[in-house]
């Protein structure tokens, strides 16, 4: 009969998890850097300027939603405000469970108010 544990190695999973979170951070930094020395520090959507000071509010988007899909010369990769990035991938999670998308144009109007403008503008008889 073998003794195996059966209990979770806490201090293993930690190392584990800290080891992931270390190399996101790594994986983040080397494209993010790669981007801002490619792209104008403006917001691909709303066109907003950005300057050292508020640079943190610049996003890198991966536009394929694939972040392991890093090419050189920044293909999948978009800059956005932050503001812009998370509505970028609130709408791409409706899209996924099949919510209507919502139209940024008003509905055209079908109504004619300047219909009876002529018999209104006649004087009335007396």
């Amino acid at each position: 009969m073998s003794s195996r544990k059966t209990g979770i190695d806490h201090a293993r999973l930690d190392r584990a998890v800290a080891e992931q979170l270390r190399h996101a951070a790594e994986r983040n930094l080397g494209y993010r850097e790669q981007a801002l020395k490619l792209y104008p520090w403006v917001c691909g959507r709303c066109a907003r300027e950005f300057t050292r000071a508020n640079l943190s509010q610049l996003t890198v988007h991966h536009r394929n939603h694939n972040h392991d899909d890093n090419p050189a010369d920044g293909s999948n990769w978009e800059l956005l405000c932050v503001y812009c990035h998370d509505n970028e991938h609130s709408r791409q999670l409706d899209h996924r469970e099949g919510a209507e998308p919502v139209s940024d144009l008003p509905e055209a109007a079908t109504g004619k108010p300047f219909a009876d403008l002529r018999s209104l503008m006649r004087k009335p008889k007396s």
